[in-house]
C-alpha cells in the first residue's frame, strides 16, 4: 500500500503500522495521522505558483477576486516569463487584466504581490513580486494592486533570473473533516491505503530566504531559534486559534515585525504574563500589538491543528541557531567553519572556552559571515549542575541572572571571601520572590552551590562553601534560608578568584 509520509510517497506491506513506517522515530513526540477518507477539499485563500526556480504560495487579497474571480482563467492560461527583474521586484506576464493605471507611486512591502501593466496598457497587466521595501509606480490601480502577500517561497523569488517562467498556478486545497484524524505516540497505529502520516513542522524565520538575512528581526528570531533549539514544540495552551509553547516565558523580548498573523504564522509575545512565549496559528486573525512575527510554517501544519495541551512534537527552524557561547574553541572552530562564518578572537591561552560572541544573534552573524569570539582558558571558567528536579523556580532565577537561560556560560560578580566560603550577587530583577526550595536539613556537603531564599535579608545571595557544614549553607545562612540549587565542579578554581572580579560559569547538563 502507498502511504504519504511528510509529502513523500512510501510503500508499505498490508496490515503495516506506524512503528514500521517510523522505526527511528522518538515516541516522546506526537505524529499526525490524517486517514483519506477525511481529507476533503476546503477552499482556502492560498494560492501556489510553480516556476521553474521554485513553488510560491501566497495569500491572496480581496483584490485578487476583485480582477481575476474564481481565478480559473488566470490558472488555466500558459507560462508567463519572466519580463525583467532588479533588486526591488520581479515582473511576469504579460496577461489582459481590468486594471485602470492610476499613474502614481505607491508603496510595497517585500513579499507583496501587485497586478500593475507596461506602458499602462492593462494588455500588458504584469504580475510582481516585492523583494524589497519600496515605493513604485507599477501602473497599479488606485488601490496600489496588491492582490496578494508571499507566505512561502521568498527564498524563491529572490533566486528568479532571466529565463524562469511560472510553470503553473492553483488553488490551495486543505483539509476540512478532522473527526477521524488524529495525533497519536502508538507505534502499534495500523495504517491504510491511502493515509497521510506527518511527524515534523518545519518553520521559515522570518528575515531570512535563500542564505541571506534581515537584521530587523536578528533579536525576536533569535529568541525563537533559543526557545526551539532542543527540537521539539511543547504545547502549553491549545485555543481554536493557535496553539503556544511556553518553554521560555516570561521573557522580555522587543517589537520587530508587527504582520497579520495568518494560518501558519510563528510570533513571539512581547507583552503581559506571557511575554516570551511562541506562538503558532491555526487560522487567520488580525496583527496584535504584543505579538512579534518570527517565522511561518512551510511544512506540518497538520500537527499544527491537531496537537493538544500537553503534547510535544518535533519542530526545525531555518537557520538553525548559531551560537558557540560555552564551546571549546575547538568545536567552535568547527561549527563557524561548517555554517561559513569567519571567526577573530579576542583572548590568548592554551585550552580556550568561548565565554562571549559578537554579533550575538543568528541573523546577524549570518548576514556579517564573521563573529568575535571572547575566550578564556578552561582553567579560569568554572563548571557547574543545576538541579531542577528539586529546585525548579530558583534554578530558573539562577540561569536568569547569570545568563545561563539564553547561553551556556554565564557570570556573575565574587561579592566577598572569607576562609571557606565564596558568596557572589547576581543581578536579580526587582520583584522577583525566591520562595524555600530544596532546603537542606542536616548535613550539607562540600561543593553544594546555592541561594539565600526570601526569609533572610540576603535573599539572591549565592554562595558555595569548600567544606562540609551542618549549621549553615553555603552563603553562610541558616538551612530555612537557604535554597540548594546545584553544585560547582571545580571548587578548587574559585580559590583563585578577588572580590569584585567576574566569574564565569559553565553549566554541563544532561542532555547538551
Amino acid at each position: 500500500m502507498q502511504v504519504l509520509l511528510d509529502g513523500r510517497q512510501v510503500a508499505l506491506p498490508e496490515g503495516a503500522t506506524l512503528g514500521d513506517l517510523l522505526p527511528d522515530h522518538e515516541w516522546e513526540f506526537v505524529v499526525a495521522v490524517i486517514r483519506p477518507a477525511t481529507r476533503e477539499a476546503a477552499r482556502t485563500e492560498h494560492i501556489r505558483f510553480m516556476t521553474t526556480a521554485g513553488e510560491v504560495v501566497i495569500e491572496i487579497t480581496s483584490l485578487y477576486t476583485e480582477y481575476f474571480g474564481d481565478g480559473a482563467a488566470l490558472r488555466e492560461a500558459g507560462p508567463r516569463a519572466l519580463r525583467w527583474s532588479d533588486r526591488y521586484a520581479a515582473a511576469f506576464g504579460p496577461l489582459v487584466s481590468g486594471v485602470v493605471p492610476d499613474r502614481t507611486p505607491h508603496r510595497y512591502a517585500r513579499g507583496d504581490v501587485v497586478l500593475g501593466c507596461a506602458g499602462y496598457d492593462p494588455a500588458k497587466s504584469l504580475l510582481l513580486f516585492c523583494r524589497a521595501d519600496h515605493r513604485a509606480d507599477f501602473g497599479a490601480g488606485a488601490d496600489g494592486g496588491v492582490i496578494g502577500r508571499v507566505v512561502s517561497g521568498r527564498g524563491v523569488i529572490d533566486r528568479w533570473t532571466q529565463g524562469d517562467e511560472i510553470t503553473g498556478i492553483e488553488r490551495i486545497v486543505s483539509w476540512a473533516d478532522r473527526t477521524t484524524s488524529f495525533v497519536t505516540l502508538d507505534p502499534a497505529t495500523p495504517l491504510e491505503e491511502g493515509a497521510e502520516v506527518v511527524t515534523r513542522v518545519e518553520i521559515s524565520a522570518e528575515g531570512f530566504a535563500d542564505g541571506r538575512s534581515d537584521t530587523k528581526t536578528a533579536g525576536s528570531v533569535e529568541h525563537l531559534l533559543l526557545s526551539l533549539e532542543g527540537g521539539s514544540f511543547s504545547v502549553g495552551r491549545a485555543a481554536s486559534t493557535h496553539i503556544r509553547d511556553e518553554t521560555m516565558a516570561p521573557m522580555d523580548v522587543l517589537m520587530d515585525r508587527k504582520m497579520p498573523r495568518h494560518e501558519g504564522a510563528v510570533t513571539v509575545r512581547t507583552a503581559g504574563g506571557s511575554r516570551g512565549a511562541v506562538y503558532i496559528y491555526r487560522e487567520e486573525i488580525p496583527s496584535h500589538p504584543g505579538h512579534t512575527l518570527v517565522g511561518q510554517v512551510v511544512h506540518g501544519i497538520e500537527l499544527v491543528k491537531l496537537a493538544g495541551k500537553g503534547q510535544r512534537f518535533a519542530v526545525s527552524v531555518d537557520p538553525p541557531r548559531f551560537d558557540l557561547v560555552g564551546l571549546s574553541l575547538a568545536d567552535a572552530l568547527a561549527i563557524a567553519e561548517e555554517r561559513g562564518i569567519e571567526v577573530t578572537l579576542d583572548g590568548e591561552g592554551d585550552d580556550l572556552v568561548v565565554v562571549g560572541q559578537k554579533p550575538g544573534t543568528t541573523l546577524e552573524a549570518l548576514a556579517a559571515g564573521a563573529v568575535t569570539l571572547s575566550v578564556l582558558p578552561a582553567e579560569k571558567v568554572v563548571s557547574i549542575t543545576l538541579d531542577d528536579e528539586a529546585a525548579p523556580l530558583t534554578c530558573d532565577i539562577f540561569r536568569r541572572a547569570t545568563g545561563l537561560k539564553t547561553h551556556f556560560v554565564g557570570s556573575m560578580p565574587v561579592l566577598f571571601t572569607f576562609e571557606d566560603v565564596v558568596l557572589f550577587k547576581p543581578k536579580i530583577k526587582k520583584k522577583v520572590n525566591i520562595i524555600p526550595e530544596n532546603t537542606p536539613h542536616d548535613l550539607v556537603p562540600a561543593g553544594l552551590l546555592a541561594m539565600t531564599n526570601e526569609s533572610r535579608r540576603g535573599a539572591g545571595m549565592v554562595g558555595a562553601r569548600a567544606t562540609d557544614n551542618s549549621e549553615f549553607g553555603p552563603t553562610s545562612e541558616p538551612f530555612d534560608g537557604t535554597n540548594i540549587i546545584g553544585s560547582v565542579l571545580d571548587m578548587e578554581k574559585l580559590a583563585a578568584f578577588t572580590e569584585g572580579e567576574k566569574v564565569y560559569i559553565r553549566e554541563v547538563r544532561k542532555h547538551g
